[in-house]
């Protein structure tokens, strides 16, 4: 009877693995396998910086590909579509540089968790939301604000 369990819970973690890779593929990539357009506009948002990596993702039928850097010292994503036009971007800040009203929301957010990196969330050019990583004990969450500290109607 154990056994039967233990088969129908693997088969059900299987297939829900499937599921989520089937929801949002990444791949990582070297920048040569970068459309032109994309390497260009990589090659422009990461004068002065450390690049550590490109990634093509395709999520709800739409491919991105993303540069990840480092700027002095903190960690920024571009994430761009293929004709290399910057969608959104993704930029680590310190909790001490936000405004009071977005430490605050981010605060209230986490309750008793503690917060971690915190970044920025800007989609074509404008800020939208405020991301953070919250840790209760072992687990591990994200929370947004808005950029005036009110939690969101929907995720960004």
């Amino acid at each position: 009877m154990q056994i039967r369990h233990i088969g129908a819970f693997l088969i059900m973690t299987f297939v829900l693995c499937c599921a989520i890779s089937a929801f949002s593929q990444e791949k990582r990539l070297k920048k040569s396998d970068l459309p032109a357009a994309v390497q260009k506009t990589a090659d422009e948002q990461s004068k002065g910086a450390t690049v550590k990596g490109f990634s093509q993702e395709k999520e709800n039928g739409q491919v991105t590909y993303e540069v990840a850097l480092v700027v002095n010292g903190h960690s920024k994503d571009i994430i761009m579509n293929e004709q290399g036009n910057v969608v959104e971007v993704e930029e680590e800040v310190e909790m001490k540089s936000l405004p009071a009203e977005v430490r605050d929301g981010l605060q209230k957010q986490a309750g008793q968790a503690s917060i971690g990196k915190v970044e920025s969330l800007t989609k074509q050019g404008t800020l939208v939301a405020y991301e953070a990583q919250v840790h209760r004990g072992k687990k591990r969450s994200e929370i947004q604000v808005g950029p005036d500290g009110k939690l969101l109607d929907r995720k960004e």
